[in-house]
């Protein structure tokens, strides 16, 4: 295997009216998904559920926590959305045998760590470039509380979560390797949804840079306008990305350093995209030069060259 890789875990808390939308974009119940252009829509027939849903979402969410009989607060977290995936290079050349024996093995942890009879869905998305399951979960504790912050806890609790999922992880996979916990970081990770899209933009840039570095003098007409229309989609994804940041940040104070550094790096990707493809176009205008003087007849550039020394001597 090339380079370090990793099995991801992380968690994002939700409340009643969001469930929704998380719904239409887990169960792909939409036509098109502009706001996330990975998505192939023609792979999705292969996504795979490890637990079908038995209902909407939010009604699934309200029998469990009604038949459980807990207390719930009018802000209470009623859904808990779990990501899992791992470092797109592991996925390389996998079949879908190995896939699912992937995400089932990841959905041991997780029925071992949180009882099956509150999940609401586990899907596995295999119609985006790196697949990942969504599990989504109705908070309850042992005791029969609805307690996100019990189960999901604090940065030293996430780091127990994810001290044992790798350690799990590994008994299947022993090459996976341990990231930097977000204790020792200091660090507190974004939410899936916008996880996903700074992968997708940085992914997105990759393509672009790879396409400009393609580019020669026989394929740039075909080339170069394909490169203006992913460009004009990437600087419009950024900053539509950007202003997703803005209220994540707003949100959560602990997370302004992340937002910060990411909103950097996207601002330097995109100056380095286009100062590679303004050097990219300078040199062409270059190569299609000497191709257009290499493709002149000699005695037309000895012609040319006999005038101007006749102009220059009249001059003078």
């Amino acid at each position: 295997m090339a380079g370090a890789q990793y099995a991801i875990l992380r968690f994002a808390k939700y409340k009643g009216p969001t469930l929704s939308r998380i719904e239409a974009h887990n169960e792909r119940t939409k036509d098109s998904y502009a706001s996330n252009p990975d998505i192939d829509t023609e792979r999705s027939r292969l996504n795979f559920h490890p637990v079908k849903a038995k209902g909407k979402y939010r009604d699934v969410s309200n029998r469990i926590i009604r038949e459980s009989g807990c207390r719930v607060r009018k802000d209470s977290v009623t859904a808990v959305e779990v990501l899992i995936t791992a470092s797109p290079e592991f996925f390389e050349g996998k079949k879908p045998r190995e896939v699912k024996e992937f995400f089932d093995h990841a959905l041991e942890f997780m029925k071992a760590k949180q009882d099956a009879a509150t999940y609401i869905s586990a899907v596995v998305h295999v119609d985006e470039k790196t697949p990942h399951m969504h599990l989504i979960f109705v908070p309850l504790t042992p005791d029969n509380r609805l307690s996100a912050k019990t189960i999901i806890g604090n940065r030293k609790k996430l780091t127990q979560w994810q001290d044992e999922f790798h350690a799990h992880m590994v008994k299947k996979y022993p090459d996976f390797e341990r990231g930097e916990s977000a204790s020792s970081t200091g660090r507190v990770h974004l939410p899936p949804q916008q996880y996903k899209a700074a992968v997708h933009l940085t992914e997105q840039r990759s393509a672009i840079m790879d396409k400009i570095r393609s580019v020669n003098v026989f394929n740039m007409k075909t080339l170069l306008p394909e490169i203006m229309v992913d460009l004009d989609k990437y600087i419009r994804g950024v900053e539509s990305f950007k202003t997703q940041l803005m209220k994540v940040a707003r949100k959560n104070k602990d997370l302004e350093a992340e937002v910060a550094s990411l909103e950097k790096q996207l601002e330097s990707g995109t100056q380095s995209v286009l100062q590679e493809l303004q050097g990219k176009q300078r040199l062409l205008e270059l190569e299609e030069k000497e191709k257009l003087l290499i493709n002149i007849p000699p005695e037309i550039i000895e012609k040319y060259n006999k005038k101007n020394k006749e102009e220059t001597a009249l001059e003078v």
